[in-house]
Formats: C-alpha cells, sequence, structure tokens
C-alpha cells in the first residue's frame, strides 16, 4: 500500500491559487527539514495537491494511527494565524470554497479508523480562478509555526 505508515502528513492545497499553496508549501518545507533532522520511519509526508480527498482521504490504511491534515482554513483569526483543529472544530463550509468539495465528510469518516485532525492557516489571499503562484508574506512567514505544530504531533 503505498500510504503505509502510522503517521500521515498529508499537504492539500492548489499551488496556483497563492495562498491556497500553504499545505504543499509545508510538506515541501518539513521535506527539507527532515533531511538534517530525519522524522521517525513511521511517518509519511504527503503532497496530495488537490486530489486528498480521492486519493488519501478515501484509501484508509489499518496501520494508520494520525493523520495530520496541512490546508489554509478560513476561521476568525488574522491572515497567517495557525493553530491545530480537530475534525469537529472544522469551521462549516471552510473547505468549499476554496477546492470546490466538502472535505468534512472524508475527515469525520476517517476520525472512526485513527486520529485526525487538520493544522490550519488563516489565509491572506487565494487568487482561484486566477493564476497567482507563491504565498502572501503572512502565509509564507507562517510555515515555521505549522511545522512546529507538526513536530509535536509527530512527537506525541
Amino acid at each position: 500500500m503505498p500510504y503505509s505508515a502510522e503517521i500521515i502528513v498529508v499537504g492539500c492545497g492548489n499551488i496556483l491559487f497563492a495562498d491556497d499553496g500553504f499545505g504543499p508549501e509545508v510538506i515541501k518545507a518539513l521535506g527539507e527539514y527532515s533531511k538534517e533532522n530525519p522524522l521517525p520511519d513511521s511517518v509519511m509526508l504527503i503532497d496530495a495537491g488537490t486530489g486528498g480527498p480521492h486519493f488519501v482521504f478515501s484509501l484508509p490504511h489499518e496501520e494508520w494511527k494520525k493523520m495530520i491534515v496541512v490546508d489554509v482554513v478560513q476561521f476568525n483569526a488574522e491572515p497567517g494565524t495557525v493553530r491545530k483543529f480537530s475534525v469537529d472544530e472544522i469551521p462549516k463550509g471552510s473547505y468549499e470554497n476554496v477546492h470546490s468539495w466538502p472535505v468534512n465528510e472524508p475527515l469525520h469518516d476517517l476520525a472512526d479508523i485513527c486520529e485526525v485532525m487538520v493544522i490550519g492557516c488563516k489565509p491572506e489571499h487565494i487568487s482561484a480562478p486566477d493564476v497567482e503562484m507563491g504565498l502572501s508574506k503572512s502565509v509564507e512567514d507562517a510555515i515555521p509555526k505549522a511545522i512546529e505544530l507538526i513536530l509535536k504531533e509527530i512527537r506525541g
């Protein structure tokens, strides 16, 4: 099974739409970090892009103990604010407007199989449908905080 690991860290989002690329950029930065500071063998990093629901969320594996989803989340905070959300805390509609599909249902279903959480960053600007590469400064500056929260979850 390609997603065989105890802890799955999944970056979701579209790098073509400004801050929507936060999840993939965090996975990229975490991959660079892990070259000098190896992650446990039980951890797998996945840049799911916009295919998260189909390729990852719908293909659970019995080995999974924890899934950490990294993405932008619309919530009441300043742009670039990062925090951990439980599945039950994900604001209603937070994903539907950004990705055009509701993620809450597959995440709730996965929560029956393993621990699921979202490391979410409040976006400053999502350019969809216009292509705009690169994160806003506030969201780019939030990557180290997201990595810190992810590493805390990995280490338990």
